[in-house]
């Protein structure tokens, strides 16, 4: 039997998938467009302020959902849940524009050999199209996995920071520890989302 709240979190369902599609665009073009020296600026910008209009719809339709339906448990976690991971697809789009931003700000960087950046980018490639089908299926193995894939990038990350110190490139190594920053934080909220399902589905936030 359908109930009234389940047009308006089919809705809700619709809008997350769009966000997610978004954000995974973003993040795929600014790192492609980065290490080959392309300028995608405008075009991830775009995907940016699309993301945050989402964002905006998001809000409205849960805050209407909370006040007219006082959801039950799962229903509200899903709800929760979904206002925080929306937060974080305009995280991924505002990182995705923060990266793109590097080579403005640092210019060409053909002489950078980016080999930890072209391995790091494959990991958040896969842990953006994890998330998002996770929380789409609500699927408790990825989740745990996400934690899993974290734990790696967060070691690319400390173990290649401290190499940068000692870099004869001054501008390489910057622009390095800039976007290596960005893809950290890019593998957080992506790790988070995985939290929220674990939390949608059995009601807390870490797997037991």
């Amino acid at each position: 039997m359908t109930r009234l709240i389940d047009p308006h979190l089919d809705e809700l369902s619709s809008l997350m998938a769009q966000m997610g599609d978004l954000a995974s665009k973003s993040i795929n073009l600014a790192l492609d467009s980065y290490l080959v020296g392309k300028n995608a600026r405008t075009e991830v910008y775009e995907f940016s302020r699309q993301i945050s209009l989402l964002y905006d719809q998001v809000g409205n339709l849960t805050f209407e959902m909370i006040l007219k339906y006082q959801p039950v448990a799962r229903d509200f976690r899903l709800i929760r849940s979904s206002i925080e991971i929306s937060y974080a697809f305009t995280r991924f789009g505002r990182y995705a524009y923060d990266i793109i931003s590097v080579r403005d700000m640092f210019g060409d960087l053909s002489e950078c050999k980016n080999d930890v950046i072209y391995t790091i980018s494959g990991e958040i490639k896969n842990m953006i199209t994890a998330a998002i089908r996770c929380f789409a299926t609500l699927d408790l193995e990825r989740a745990k996995q996400l934690q899993t894939d974290e734990d790696l990038v967060d070691k690319y990350y400390k173990r290649h920071l401290p190499m940068l110190i000692d870099s004869k490139n001054t501008k390489c190594a910057l622009a390095d520890a800039l976007v290596l920053r960005y893809l950290e934080r890019i593998a957080d909220h992506a790790s988070f989302m995985g939290e929220s399902v674990n939390y949608i589905v059995t009601g807390n936030r870490k797997p037991n």
